[in-house]
């Protein structure tokens, strides 16, 4: 069933007003495609059908749906690479080195994984805090996972992947390691999967309850949001981090250009952000 031009503008500007996700019309396509099989399961004669029930679905059924056909989750373990050293090379031996004299037996470390996906980003940092920190007795550490997606933070939560997503990314080495074979598939050892919590959250709904954070990453998520969205996302993340907190994005999203409370730092040719003092 194609898709009409006015269609479009319905469930495009239903999608944007729920999840912050800005479609144009050159992804005409993807609507259609994405969101075919849910004619079929809300048994709707038409995309604008669809939409009115999305509408009217008080339980958010039919929402969560459409969001979880739509959301885009490419990802894959240490995604780039250089987020990761950063973290291992830079930011935590600063965090702890500040800290070290100010705390008690356990010096805390808070990390924010937002728009996690499938999960990946937040076991690859989880095996760098393994890595980086001996003991990890000696910290008190929140790794929080979060994603708009109820489909992708269930499969986060359940840390089992299949062959193709385990050999992008992983080498051989960290693959032997860190995960146990489950079936035909892998599954992140218990002991580094303990260090992480997910949880589904709307990037356009309130911060409040999620915590406060030492490092957040959040990569690769306010390219798909209007200026307007983006602008409200980097306000709200500054509101809830520590003061000189640390902030990853993607390589082509600029924090600084919607707000003015982070600095651009450089590292070893890797740019981040860090709150300001």
């Amino acid at each position: 069933m194609k898709i009409t031009p006015e269609e479009f503008e319905l469930i495009a500007g239903y999608i944007q007003q729920t999840s912050g996700i800005r479609l144009d019309a050159k992804k005409a396509y993807l609507i259609e495609t994405r969101l075919k099989k849910l004619l079929r399961e809300f048994d709707c004669g038409s995309y604008s059908e669809l939409h009115r029930k999305a509408r009217e679905d008080r339980s958010k059924r039919t929402e969560g749906k459409i969001i979880d056909a739509i959301s885009t989750n490419e990802t894959l373990f240490f995604r780039d690479m250089w987020p990761f050293e950063l973290l291992k090379q830079k930011i935590l031996p600063e965090i702890i080195e500040k800290r070290k004299n100010g705390y008690g037996e356990t010096l805390p470390i808070r990390i924010w994984s937002a728009g996690c996906s499938t999960g990946q980003e937040v076991y690859s940092i989880a095996i760098i805090l393994r890595e980086t920190l001996p003991v990890l007795r000696e910290y008190d550490i929140t790794l929080l996972g979060s994603d708009i997606s109820g489909a992708a933070i269930e499969k986060a939560a359940s840390g089992i992947y299949n062959s193709f997503e385990t050999d992008r990314g992983l080498t051989k080495e960290k693959l032997r390691r860190y995960l146990i074979p489950e079936g035909n598939n892998r599954k992140v050892r218990d002991d580094i999967r303990k260090l992480a919590v997910f949880k589904q959250h709307n990037l356009l709904h309130d911060f409040r309850g999620l915590g406060s954070f030492d490092i957040v990453f959040c990569r690769n998520v306010s390219i798909y949001f209007s200026l307007e969205h983006q602008n409200e996302l980097f306000s709200k993340i500054s509101g809830v981090m520590e003061q000189g907190g640390y902030l990853i994005t993607g390589s082509t999203e600029s924090a600084i250009s919607f707000c003015s409370e982070f600095e651009l730092r450089k590292y070893s040719g890797a740019f981040f952000y860090q709150l300001k003092d």
